[in-house]
């Protein structure tokens, strides 16, 4: 399901927001993961677990992104990322540039799922420009 039904609304995602360009609400900035999306970041190193080839590291090989970006979740966020924001991962997206310096997937998937708790299922959701009534 992840693999394919939220990979196809991630790509439509992505589509309106560099159509639109539409301002993330509760961005971090250059400290977030991404300005739009947290679970294919969790869906993604969790996809990685036990890869042989493919360490965290790696998301700093433009050739190893452009090969597996497609195939992989969380490399095709960092291509993304690398994409919209521009200038050096270490400027644009220091918590990425950080996370790659871990050393195995169980980890980042580990963090991943702790930083999502913490940014996600534990903040009450906010609704703002929302009508109710007549």
């Amino acid at each position: 399901v992840v693999t394919r039904v939220f990979a196809a609304y991630l790509t439509l995602m992505r589509k309106v927001q560099t159509t639109y360009w539409l301002e993330p609400a509760g961005s971090h900035g250059v400290w977030g993961l991404d300005d739009y999306q947290m679970l294919p970041f969790l869906f993604g190193s969790s996809q990685l677990i036990g890869h042989h080839e493919i360490k965290p590291t790696s998301i700093h090989d433009h050739n190893l992104l452009s090969s597996y970006a497609e195939q992989y979740m969380y490399l095709g966020c960092v291509q993304f990322v690398k994409e919209v924001k521009k200038g050096p991962l270490q400027e644009t997206s220091p918590m990425l540039n950080d996370i790659s310096g871990v050393q195995e997937w169980e980890k980042v998937n580990g963090g991943m799922m702790k930083m999502y708790q913490a940014e996600v299922l534990s903040k009450f959701p906010i609704m703002q420009h929302f009508l109710f009534g007549s």
